[in-house]
């Protein structure tokens, strides 16, 4: 039987206060989707908004480019999904076998606050199946509670994310509203990084989270495993 696997992307398009551009990124879109879609997995994207998610300008220059990057723009029937995804409200998560959320820094103002997927991460875990995230998405597990303890979901339990020394390496440790490690910690999460760039994953359970655009592919293979393909 087919797996199916449910994306979901920030709807956030600016930098706080500042006129600076965001969104998702769009390599820790790309390469999870292909690693998805290229092992036979059924893929929907959804957002709070609905329809075209923001990508962040950035993620689109000629030095932020991958293979991934460059096969998605060129794919017509991916940025056909891309531009219709879901409104996050209407879907129903529980007919899903894994969550997936890629990064950027737009999850940091809508996502991490998001009632909706708050709910869908929290029962997602709950019934056993896995929730991944890469870079900024690990943000969205900021205000989710075990359901059985209702202590923070991190509390105890090997995370990873975006760093304090990478986002003080891409100038905006004053523009975020919130360090992601430094959340992470004061939560009790087991928090643990790799040098900057470098690909790092932690994985406890059913909870894989990557810490940076070039650990998007690594994060989405851990998930395909967990999912026994």
């Amino acid at each position: 039987m087919t797996k199916t696997i449910l994306i979901i992307l920030t709807s956030h398009d600016r930098m706080g206060d500042t006129d600076k551009k965001t969104g998702f990124w769009l390599e820790e879109l790309a390469a999870p989707y292909y690693a998805f879609v290229d092992a036979g997995v059924s893929v929907t994207l959804a957002s709070p908004k609905g329809g075209q998610p923001p990508i962040d300008p950035t993620s689109l220059k000629d030095e932020s480019q991958t293979d991934a990057t460059k096969r998605f723009q060129a794919d017509e029937q991916a940025n056909a999904l891309l531009a219709s995804t879901k409104k996050l409200s209407e879907v129903d998560a529980s007919t899903f076998d894994a969550v997936f959320y890629p990064g950027g820094h737009g999850p940091l103002w809508d996502l991490a606050d998001d009632a909706t997927s708050i709910r869908i991460i929290q029962t997602t875990l709950a019934s056993g199946k896995a929730v991944a995230s890469v870079c900024h998405g690990p943000v969205v597990l900021r205000n989710v509670t075990d359901a059985s303890t209702g202590e923070p979901i991190v509390k105890g339990k090997r995370v990873t994310g975006f760093s304090n020394s990478e986002e003080k390496a891409v100038g905006l440790t004053e523009v975020v509203p919130f360090s992601l490690e430094d959340e992470f910690k004061k939560q009790g999460g087991l928090y643990s990084k790799g040098d900057d760039w470098e690909v790092h994953v932690a994985i406890d359970g059913r909870l894989i989270t990557g810490q940076n655009p070039g650990s998007s592919e690594a994060t989405a293979q851990m998930l395909l495993t967990t999912l026994g393909l």
